[in-house]
């Protein structure tokens, strides 16, 4: 009684992302009294995961029946297109209350769809776009790459940072400076050089393995006043001082897993050395117990990291006779370097789709649409899960102002494996007269919709992306991306056995199979 005197007037921003205590408490607050004014969007309730409930707002007119609803429909933000093919796709949802989007600002442009081979190509696109965007005198800051998943920002930021183009990655870390993959780091690096002592530090105790503070300052000690690395002084401890037991027990257990996962590598690929690690150091099994979606991401990150292992091309970058695992890890020091932008500089916007609620950019590329990871592998069995990530697509959708283009992988290496993904079925909800295709070879399925395929690649050259290939010394391999023209003219292919490999095609003698 005393908080209902206190507040007259109750006035709540954002409902659609109240939770079960939230509303409770508010009809608490506001019970017996015509005194409360929300506004909320149920289109854009995409927090489920964190307790938000939509069902608050389908409730709010049953529970106050006084109520009245005022719809703001208007939007000043998109164009028609955007605002026409977003509706659409939000329509297939039942649980809402129904609105339809419209604006003065006329059609715009067509949204473009973009095929692409795999992810390496569907990044090259993006960032090929993005180049012209800017040629064109558009500003960095308004591009914005939205993806469903962090683990998906890699391919990117590796683009980004080859054409040296500025960016952000909005409200999270860039690939290389997440905890979890530098734990990874951490124990190859360690595997490389028993004398990295950020290394050591880092993954001495990660997983926690029952070394206590006191074994660890310990081991400080003895490095410092002995002038010798943290490894060298682990050893060191272990013959000069008596430890606890199960403190002895779990230095003697980390130096062996060190030294073992160091003898297991030799003659493995590096993407087995990458996979190995992230097995054998418990890194898997401590993110699988960590509870909520967080730990989820940080596995879908550790796969992530395979995947860069296995596509990373040793040759074109060893100018140091480097082995390879220790070039892939110079190359990822150097890909977290200082390509990323601050708050406020021109730099381009990277972020999921989650972060991008309530923001918004002139050219959007909303990517990975694609069945089992947008929507979610998660949510394909489940109706409710599955209506939130269309409402999250129509979030993304309608982050852009004036271009949006929404792009595909045709194949998909995840977690290790080449998969090949269904275009997402929200792709197939956007009306035909909405969108143009802009891809290399057929148009996506879509009911109705006739959309004319554009070849922008493949003309003039011999070999085609996807096209089976045979070379004297690598053996059969299929065409992965093709760049360059003439005599310069090289292709990336992936050898069943060789893995994968840029050749110029004036000396590689490839044949067609």
């Amino acid at each position: 009684e005393f908080y209902q005197q206190r507040f007259l007037q109750v006035h709540v921003d954002e409902f659609q992302d109240t939770n079960t205590i939230q509303y409770a408490w508010l009809r608490m607050l506001t019970e017996g009294k015509d005194n409360l004014f929300v506004v909320g969007d149920d289109d854009q309730s995409i927090y489920g995961w964190r307790g938000a409930r939509i069902e608050n707002i389908f409730n709010f007119q049953q529970q106050y029946p006084n109520h009245q609803v005022i719809k703001l429909e208007q939007n000043y933000r998109s164009t028609g297109n955007i605002l026409n093919a977003a509706n659409k796709v939000i329509s297939m949802n039942e649980a809402r209350m129904g609105k339809e989007l419209w604006t003065e600002a006329g059609e715009g442009e067509l949204i473009s769809l973009y095929a692409a081979f795999n992810e390496l190509d569907e990044a090259y696109f993006v960032v090929d776009r993005i180049k012209a965007w800017i040629n064109e005198g558009g500003l960095r800051s308004d591009a914005a790459i939205l993806y469903r998943s962090n683990a998906q920002s890699r391919q990117f930021e590796e683009k980004l940072m080859a054409t040296g183009t500025p960016y952000r990655v909005y409200g999270g870390l860039r690939f290389f400076e997440r905890a979890e993959i530098k734990n990874a780091l951490a124990y190859l690096r360690l595997m490389s050089n028993r004398d990295d002592d950020a290394s050591f530090e880092r993954v001495i105790n990660t997983p926690t393995r029952g070394l206590g503070a006191k074994a660890i300052d310990d081991i400080r000690l003895i490095a410092k006043d002995q002038d010798m690395s943290l490894w060298s002084a682990a050893i060191a401890l272990l013959k000069q001082k008596p430890m606890a037991p199960r403190a002895k027990n779990a230095l003697v257990g980390f130096l062996e897993l060190i030294d073992r996962l160091s003898t297991q590598a030799e003659g493995l690929e590096l993407y087995e050395k990458v996979q190995m690690v992230n097995e054998q150091s418990g890194l898997i099994e401590l993110y699988k117990n960590e509870k909520g979606d967080r730990g989820e991401e940080k596995l879908e990150n550790l796969d992530e990291l395979i995947n860069a292992a296995r596509l990373f091309d040793a040759e074109q970058e060893n100018e140091e006779n480097l082995n390879e695992l220790d070039l892939f890890l110079a190359h990822a020091s150097l890909e977290a370097g200082d390509m990323q932008g601050e708050e406020f500089e021109d730099c381009v916007q990277l972020m999921t789709l989650h972060s991008a609620k309530g923001l918004e950019f002139k050219l959007v590329f909303l990517v990975g649409m694609e069945e089992g990871l947008f929507p979610s592998q998660q949510s394909s069995d489940d109706i409710a899960r599955l209506e939130e990530e269309r409402r999250l697509c129509y979030v993304g959708m309608t982050r852009a102002m004036r271009q949006l283009y929404l792009t595909y992988a045709e194949s998909r290496r995840i977690y290790g494996r080449e998969s090949y993904p269904r275009p997402s079925r929200f792709l197939r909800e956007i009306p035909a007269e909405c969108i143009q295709e802009v891809r290399m070879r057929a148009t996506v399925s879509r009911p109705q919709a006739i959309v004319k395929s554009v070849d922008l690649m493949a003309q003039g050259r011999q070999f085609k992306l996807g096209q089976r290939v045979g070379h004297a010394k690598f053996g059969e391999g299929v065409v992965l991306q093709l760049e360059g023209e003439g005599a310069q003219e090289r292709a990336q292919i992936n050898f069943k056995q060789a893995g994968v490999k840029w050749l110029m095609l004036s000396y590689a003698q490839l044949e067609a199979l």
